[in-house]
Parts: C-alpha cells; structure tokens; sequence
C-alpha cells in the first residue's frame, strides 16, 4: 500500500457535463468561497441540492475557517437556483462545524448524513426533513466515523448504511481507513457493524478509502460509487495549502442485493480522475475528486455528482449498463467475525 500510484485516468465511458462546474462561489447569494461535496437527490419533483459551503474571515485562508449548508433547487439537475440563506446549522459549544451532506429518500421523507467536528472527535449523524427548514437528528455516532450514506430501502427488514470509521491506532498509526457496514431497526439504533472492502483491495489508492455517493438499486446489485485515496510524498503544493500530497478518485462497486456488505463486482480503474481545469488547477485542494450524489434516471443514465478540488460541484454521466459492466467480479473475499 506504500507504493507510489502513478499516473491515472477515468474510464471512457463517462462524459464531464459541459456546464461544468455546475455550481460555484459565484453562484451564491450570501459569503461564498468553497462550494462543493453536495448531497443531492429527486424530492417532490425537483432536484434538491445541499452543498457545503466553507469560507474564511479573510482572503489569507490561514484566517478563521467558517462552514455552513447551502441549499438548492434544479428543473433538470444541471441548472441551480440556491436559496438566499443556509438551510442549517447546529450552534452549540461543542460542535465546530456540519459538513458533507449526503441525501437519501427513504419512505417519502429526505434523510440526510452529515459529519460534525466536535471538541471530542469526529462524528457522523442522520437527520431528517421533509421542508429542509427542519431537521430531526435522528443518530449520531461515537468518534471517529464519517462519510455515512444510507441505503433508500430497507433491506431485509433493516435499514443500512456505509461509513468510514478512522482507526489510527489500529492500522498502524496512519490513515489506512476503509469501507464498513452497519445496520438499523429503525435509523436510530445501530449496530451488526461489518468489513465491506479495504485500501488493499483497491489497485488505485494507498492511503484510505470511503463511502460516496448514496447507492443506487439495480437488479444487478447495488451500485456504489467510492473515495480513493493515493499518497505520494514527491508531490508539492497542489492548492492554496503549502503542500497537498494527496489525490482523490472515484470508484465504481456493484454490492450484494440481499447482503450489501459484500462486493459482488468492481470497477479495477478510477471511474473519475482529476483531468479538467476546474479538478487540477486553481482549487484549494488540487487533484481531488470526491462524489457525493448520484441519480438513476428511468432513461438508464446515471447523474454522478462530485465536488472538484474541494471548490466547486461539477457533474457527470454514464449509462448505467456502462457503469454495471465495468465492475468485474472480484477475487478477493473478507473476513466477517459473525
């Protein structure tokens, strides 16, 4: 895993939207800097949107950080119209910030995934809306997990969701942290935590892997996208920050239908690469991809929403017998305790 990963690509199949970016700073009608790692899904008839939108007390980004959510509304999942105030925010003295929204539509409600940074360590948390003016916390997490999504249907009778707990210590003090399934009775509860895939398993990352984009149902399996993670410390500043030796790309798995923490199928090559301007240049973190939306049209395409370079939300799409195809059968297993 300490290999150096060199040069990378996305497949061919997948075509950048040519409005992209679709959603930036300039988009917002309140202090904007970094809008990107959008949740977003098909609610009453519109596409919704909830971005994350980081900014600073001043142009000198080692400045006092600021993050809030933002929200917006699409006729066609291209074009966006963001509302004129944040949608939510948790003021409390013991949590920082909420960031990284996911949306998943379960049972006629919007439920959302967040991480919060905390006085005591990273947690991840699910709340739900049907007006995005309210939001009920329905869980949260012990430290330190983040990047949850939820599956749209229950599964056998429970609920089930991916995260990406990080272990230091048990990993060998640095961030190899992987993809893990839990499951619910009623989305407050959870537990039956088990293994779904590790950096190992992935030919394109050496550092860390985690969940995306919620999945979505095919009668394939459940297609999945993920965050890959390669390391290589000959890489300099990519960014506004002195040095950024990381890159993020996105994956493709297809997971069991009835048990969703087995891997049935795997794309073997990044399903998005940084290659565009807006992914390799000019962005507070360089060479980062980082899906977080993902939409199944009855035409068969699949809308595949990301956020480029920590700094804007681009989009784009496949077929979605492209993307089943692409995932291979595996030819690893792992090991679950029970």
């Amino acid at each position: 895993m300490s290999d150096v990963i060199g040069d990378l690509r996305s497949v061919d199949f997948i075509k950048r939207d040519p409005n992209n970016p679709i959603l930036t700073d300039k988009d917002v009608p309140y202090e904007a800097k970094l809008v990107f790692n959008a949740g977003i899904t098909k609610y009453n008839g519109k596409y919704v949107m909830i971005f994350r939108n980081d900014f600073f007390e001043a142009e000198d980004t080692k400045s006092r950080h600021y993050t809030n959510l933002g929200l917006a509304y699409s006729d066609d999942g291209v074009k966006w119209d963001v509302e004129d105030k944040p949608c939510w925010r948790i003021n409390t003295d013991e949590i920082k910030r909420v960031y990284d929204p996911r949306l998943t539509v379960i049972d006629g409600k919007c439920h959302l995934c967040f991480a919060v940074d905390t006085n005591h360590g990273v947690r991840g948390g699910i709340a739900v809306t049907e007006d995005f003016d309210k939001f009920d916390i329905l869980s949260m997490s012990a430290p330190d997990n983040r990047n949850m999504v939820l599956f749209p249907e229950k599964i056998n009778g429970d609920y089930f969701r991916l995260e990406r707990p990080f272990p230091v210590y048990s990993r060998g003090h640095r961030d190899i942290f992987d993809i893990w399934a839990s499951s619910s009775p009623d989305l407050k509860y959870w537990g039956n935590t088990k293994f779904v895939m590790g950096v190992e398993h992935v030919p394109f990352a050496n550092d860390k892997i985690g969940p995306a984009a919620p999945p979505v149902k095919t009668d394939k399996g459940w297609l999945t996208t993920f965050h890959a993670v390669d390391l290589d410390q000959n890489r300099g500043k990519n960014g506004w920050e002195a040095t950024w030796k990381k890159r993020y790309t996105a994956g493709i798995m297809l997971l069991d239908l009835n048990e969703p923490w087995k891997v049935i199928g795997m794309c073997n090559d990044p399903l998005i690469a940084p290659e565009a301007s807006y992914e390799i240049d000019g962005g507070f973190r360089n060479n980062v991809i980082f899906p977080s939306g993902m939409i199944l049209e009855d035409s068969g395409e699949v809308k595949i929403y990301y956020g480029a370079a920590d700094t804007v939300e681009a989009l784009v799409t496949a077929d979605v017998n492209d993307l089943i195809n692409a995932c291979k059968p595996v030819d690893w297993t792992v090991e679950n305790l029970y």
